[in-house]
């Protein structure tokens, strides 16, 4: 046991929380206000499952408390195939918020190639799908020669993730392809892209949450990104011509990463689109530290307190996903990361719960 400190004693140091606490209990009769998920008004605490989850973990998301999913596709599926997975999830309490189809991420739609309508049709057909069902939202990202990952470290005992900038441009990096692609090349065919597939959202009544590039460097591998910093979602907003059924899918360790080199930090970011109804969709995690070296953490261990970030959305009403992203690998975990969801999900509700209590 750790020692007290002197003149403090035993009883008095037992004594002082449970006092403190008994100031916080209701009343006898009363109950303590609890998170309300099926609030229209409220964030939605959800999890990525992709289309073929097995029942198994379906029931174990349903015994840790999870309501919502955000689905994975690569597959081209057809509208009764989508409908059958709405309802098995369902059926384990489990509603689908939003849904993603990777042929956006086709190279022939993100360099231009040849080919690339025929991709974009295919994501255009998920889209009307995902309206057909009431499924409300999609998500993408636009970055087509990325690297992630440069090494993984162990953090208080668990495996996560680290990017090093040293070590990519020393080690890692090359070109990806045969010529280099500029910032104007791959807004040029971000455009394209939109300009195609933003109407057909509109039509079926489903928002496009944009995700941020992570890690969030100009240039990767001889292709340019373009949502590494505030002033690239300007851009794009502009070009979907200020849609209601536009905005973004912050991931918000993606911006922590980037630290005071993105235009507006996370808390902006959350106020300036949330208060506008452009946040969609929230990438739940934390990181060590900015660039040019970060590693992920859990979200009670990384460098931002992310209460701040949950009172925030509280603050501008998001209504929509917060999942956890990235969930660092514990002693034992399998692939689902059964373990680390569990962690992950509990200490959002915590976080929820109180800022319920203080926004309202």
């Amino acid at each position: 046991m750790k020692p007290t400190k002197p003149g403090i004693t035993r009883r008095a140091l037992a004594g002082a929380p449970l006092a403190a606490a008994s100031l916080a209990l209701p009343a006898p009769g009363q109950r303590r206000k609890v998170i309300d998920e099926d609030d229209p008004a409220n964030l939605k605490i959800g999890h990525i499952l992709n289309w073929n989850v097995s029942d198994d973990f379906l029931l174990f998301c349903k015994q840790i408390g999870l309501k919502w999913a955000r689905l994975m596709y690569h597959e081209d599926p057809s509208v009764d195939k989508v409908r059958a997975v709405q309802k098995r999830f369902e059926s384990y309490g489990i509603r689908i918020y939003s849904g993603c189809h990777y042929a956006y991420r086709s190279l022939r739609v993100q360099l231009g190639q040849p080919g690339r309508d025929q991709d974009i049709e295919t994501h255009q057909r998920f889209i009307r799908t995902l309206g057909k069902l009431g499924i409300p939202q999609t998500n993408y990202d636009f970055h087509p020669a990325n690297t992630y990952t440069t090494s993984y470290v162990e953090n208080r005992g668990y495996k996560a993730r680290q990017f090093s900038v040293k070590e990519f441009r020393e080690k890692i990096e090359k070109p990806a392809f045969d010529r280099e692609y500029s910032a104007e090349d791959i807004w040029a065919t971000y455009t394209y892209f939109m300009k195609a597939v933003l109407p057909v959202a509109e039509e079926a009544n489903v928002i496009m949450a944009l995700h941020p590039d992570d890690p969030p460097l100009a240039k990767m591998n001889g292709v340019a990104k373009l949502f590494v910093h505030y002033d690239g979602y300007k851009r794009a907003e502009q070009i979907a011509g200020n849609s209601k059924h536009w905005g973004l899918r912050l991931c918000v360790g993606t911006w922590m990463e980037g630290g005071d080199q993105m235009g507006k930090d996370t808390l902006g970011m959350i106020h300036d689109f949330g208060s506008r109804g452009k946040l969609f969709d929230i990438d739940f995690r934390n990181v060590s530290s900015p660039l040019p070296v970060f590693f992920e953490t859990f979200p009670d261990d990384g460098y931002t307190d992310m209460y701040q970030l949950v009172k925030a959305l509280r603050q501008v009403k998001y209504r929509w996903g917060i999942v956890p992203d990235h969930i660092p690998q514990l002693a034992g975990d399998g692939p689902e990361r059964r373990a680390g969801l569990a962690y992950c999900i509990s200490y959002f509700k915590a976080l929820l719960r109180r800022a319920n209590e203080e926004v309202g």
